[in-house]
Order: structure tokens, then sequence, then C-alpha cells
């Protein structure tokens, strides 16, 4: 039987071909997902950029447990205007008001690796092939740019390069990032930390401070990354990994942790969706106490796993009504990638700069733009999340991974928002213990709960192909629900690579511009 041994899924197929050339020269799990992580912040720019942060899960053949890698960036050194404001901006420079972590978690990951050989020319290379040459504006990426283009407050480079002359990029227009391209470049040549000290850092400090951004050319060279330990729960013989807090990796374990104590009562389309939202509600309750930053979390969030926890949130779930619902969910626009190398080496890996293009601030020599992720504190000084000097917002992103006791390996996630810990359980639900192939268990129809971009809405939406089979019991039980097309993007990104002891696989979502590859030597095949 011909084992495949390479594999890599992400929501633009550039990505995947970055993330695939490397690993077919011999590189590491980490070094592709660096060069599909550089690459995918070319093509995507709306969804991910160098300017945000990003969270690791690795897994190495014999190692018990995933390392887990938190590159978070903090918020400015200096947080006193913020006294005086009701809101925070959602675009522009007070909007960016926490570091760049990103890069950070890519050197970390690399520092970690020992099989990590490649030089940083050869990683970056498909990412500065694609800002220099150019490539094909997406649909997705369109709808960033028209959106963008009446936002209030973004910078003149950012119009000048996503909307010049007024007008927004369209789909199937070729563009060409430069700037980027020469960032990307100047990083092969002088290594990841000029990012963070030097010219370059100079030079994003003097655009945010412009902007009037609070961050600082100190801020930026104090960026840290931080190995972490992941947050562990054993379900029925299957362990299931996440990031720990500032993340809300605790709610997607809880989400699927409630329902596995409640798995043998859903027999049909309508329980299964039913259980999981009704999970989603109970957890999701408990976010005032489960996510901030670690150092301000107390006894609710270290008990967040144990069994007696688990089992309160699915005592409070009944399976024939649905309970009220308020719950007003953060956008996210995000990238999700997996890899898995030929010495079985895996990979799940998230990066985002929050909403899309982040603060709409792009750094004028950097070619991308600054993330938006403190929109996420709280400015009630009351709250566990409010603003602070060098405090860690709380984070949407967190990838995911599972270890089954036969020895099957399973890395998957999304982009999403708030949405990740929802289409993380029908992702894994489906999978695991539902039957289905990981790719059916990632295309089929899906839903969301709660709010989403540029709607008020905190009701249930779920895709038609799903409806049409569950809309009788969602009124018997009381859901508030609306109808949305299949296959919308607001549902996700969500993509997973299976790695068993005789097989390898990998799915990416209709729903995206994205390809899966598993690959051989000399053979690829694309899902």
């Amino acid at each position: 039987m011909t084992t495949h041994n390479i594999a890599f899924t992400a929501s633009h197929f550039s990505a995947t071909e970055a993330g695939i050339n490397i690993l077919q020269q011999g590189g590491t799990a980490t070094e592709a997902m660096v060069a599909a992580a550089a690459a995918i912040s070319v093509v995507y720019p709306h969804m991910n950029s160098i300017g945000g942060d990003s969270f690791w899960l690795i897994d190495n053949p014999n190692q018990k447990t995933p390392t887990a890698i938190d590159a978070c960036g903090r918020a400015a050194t200096n947080t006193t205007p913020y006294n005086t404001l009701t809101q925070i901006p959602e675009r522009g420079g007070l909007s960016a008001l926490t570091q760049a972590g990103t890069i950070r978690g890519w050197q970390k990951a690399l520092e970690l690796d020992e099989h990590a050989a490649l030089p940083l020319s050869k990683i970056l290379a498909p990412a500065i092939e694609l800002a220099r040459e150019g490539f094909t504006v997406t649909k997705s990426l369109q709808a960033g740019c028209e959106k963008l283009a009446a936002a209030n407050n973004t910078n003149d480079a950012f119009k000048n390069l996503y909307i010049p002359n007024g007008k927004p990029l369209q789909a199937g227009q070729h563009f060409k990032n430069p700037k980027l391209a020469a960032t990307f470049e100047y990083l092969a040549k002088h290594g990841l930390n000029a990012f963070y000290e030097g010219a370059l850092a100079n030079s994003f400090a003097a655009d945010l401070a412009k902007a009037g951004s609070l961050i600082t050319a100190g801020d930026i060279a104090n960026t840290k990354a931080e190995v972490v330990t992941a947050l562990n729960a054993n379900l029925s013989g299957i362990d299931c990994y996440n990031l720990p807090a500032p993340t809300q990796g605790v709610h997607s374990l809880q989400i699927i942790g409630a329902v596995n104590k409640l798995k043998h009562l859903a027999k049909t389309d309508a329980d299964w969706t039913h259980l999981i939202v009704e999970a989603t509600k109970q957890s999701f309750t408990h976010r005032p106490s489960l996510w901030a930053d670690p150092d301000l979390l107390g006894g609710d969030y270290k008990n967040a796993l144990t069994d007696d926890r688990l089992s309160q949130l699915a005592n409070n779930i009944d399976m024939s009504k649905a309970k009220q619902w308020p719950f007003n969910a953060e956008p996210g626009d995000t990238v999700w990638m997996a890899a898995r190398d030929k010495n079985g080496q895996l990979v799940s890996f998230i990066q985002s700069i929050y909403w899309e293009f982040g603060s709409g601030i792009l750094m004028s020599e950097g070619g991308f733009v600054w993330n938006n992720r403190g929109l996420s504190f709280s400015l009630n000084n009351q709250d566990t999340n409010a603003i602070a000097p060098n405090k860690k917002p709380a984070h949407t992103l967190n990838p995911a991974m599972a270890k089954f006791n036969d020895g099957r390996r399973l890395a998957y996630g999304t982009m999403g928002g708030e949405g990740q810990p929802q289409t993380q359980a029908a992702v894994f639900a489906g999978y695991a213990w539902r039957n289905k192939s990981i790719k059916q268990a990632i295309s089929d129809p899906r839903w969301l709960l709660g709010r989403t971009w540029g709607d008020t809405s905190t009701n249930l939406k779920i895709e038609k192909g799903l409806v049409f089979h569950i809309e009788h019991e969602l009124n018997q039980r009381d859901h508030d629900w609306v109808s949305v097309d299949n296959n919308n993007e607001m549902m996700g990104h969500a993509g997973a690579i299976l790695d068993t002891p005789t097989s390898l696989e990998a799915a990416t979502d209709p729903r995206s511009d994205g390809r899966a590859t598993v690959t051989t030597a000399g053979t690829q095949c694309q899902k």
C-alpha cells in the first residue's frame, strides 16, 4: 500500500502551493507553514497580514502532547487616552492598539524545530514572487476592498493600494504589492527580527504615530511569542487540544465536551444542530470569566474543562427546547492552515488581523495593514478584559488538534471570529462521532449563532441545505433562526488534515478559495 507522506491545506490555493513547495523540497511542516503564512498574507490581505497575530499547535511523532505557541500582541505601553472614550474606534490609528505578534510566532516555531534547515530566502520566496509578480484578485478580496471603501479613518497608503482612484480592487484584476515584496526580501536578508528592530520597524512606528496610534518603536521591539501549555480535554478516549487564554480555545473544548456528554441523545441532523447550538450558549454564557489575558483569570478558568464543569454545562441543555439567547458575536477575518511533513510533524496554525483589513492603516514602506485586535478590549474598568497597558486582549483565534487512541491525528480549524468554536464543533463531531468523512464534515451545510459582519441580529443563521431537513424541528424547539445561502462565507473557511497509521487525507472548505493537497514523491492528489 502506497503511503501519502506530506499534506497541506489552506483557504487560498496559493498558500497551499507555497506550503507544498517547501514540503517537496524536504522542508518541515513548520517551515512550510511559515512559507504559506507569508504567501497568504499577500493574496488574502483582507483576512490576515504580518501586522497581526498567530497561534500554533505543533505535534511531532511520539510526542505526547502538542507544543503550543502564543504569538499574541499586547496593548501599547500607553493606553491613557482610551480612558476618555466610550468606544474604541473601529478603524484608524486608535484601533491599532496592540503589537503584531505573528512573525514572532514564525520565529519561535522555527527555533523549536530541530529539523528546520532551509534558509529564509527559500521559505519566503513564494510570498516574494506573489507580491512582486502579482496575483488574481478573488471575489473575497473584492468584497473586503468594497467594505473598506466606505470606512472612515483608513490612511492614504491604504487607499492608494486597495482603493486606487476611489475604485476598490475587482475580482479578476491582476494586482501587485511591490512594497510587501520588498519587506519579505528585507526579512530574508536580515532575519525575522528585523521586523521588530531597525530601519523597517522604525518606519512602522512612524506610520502608526502619523495615524494616531499609541504603538511605539519600543512596543514593537518588545513583542514576544511564548511557548504555552496546550489546553486538553479527553473526550471518550480522544485527546482534544486547543490554545489557552487569551484565546477562546477553552470555549471550543467546552462545547465539544458538553456535546460528548449528550451525544447518545442525538439521532438526527436536527438533534445534532440543536445540541451543538445549545452547548455553545452554555459555554459562551461564561465568557466574562474565561476569555481574557490569562494572568487575570481565576478559578472558573482553571476548572473550565473538568468533568464536573462539563457535566454542569450538559445538564443545563434541554434537548427539546432552545434557550433564549442575546449573544452578540464579534466578527473576525482570519486564515487557518495545516501541514504534515515527511517526518510526521503535524501543524495546526492560525493568523489574523481581526476585522477585514484590520485597522485600515497600511505601512507605507511595509505594504501591509496593522491589526485592530484591540477592539476586543472592554472600556469598562470592572471587566476582566478591560484595556490596560501591555495586556493581551481576548482573542478569537484558536487552532485545534485531536489525537485518537488508535493513532489517528486530526488538525482542524477555521476562520470566523467567534463562530470558530461552533464550526470546530460541527467539524469535529461530524468526523469523530457522526461517521462522516473529513471532507463531508467540512463541506456539509452549517450554522452560526450570533451577530456577524455588518449585522445586528443575534439569532441562529442556518444554510439552506440544512434548513430543508430540519426546519420543522427548529420551530418545534423554539429556535430563533433565519435561512442563509449555502456555502456562505459567514460560516467560516474550515479545513483539516487527517493523519492515520495507514493513510493521509486533507480537506478544504468550498466556502473559500482554498486547496487541500496530499502528496507522495512526484504525485499530487488535490481535493
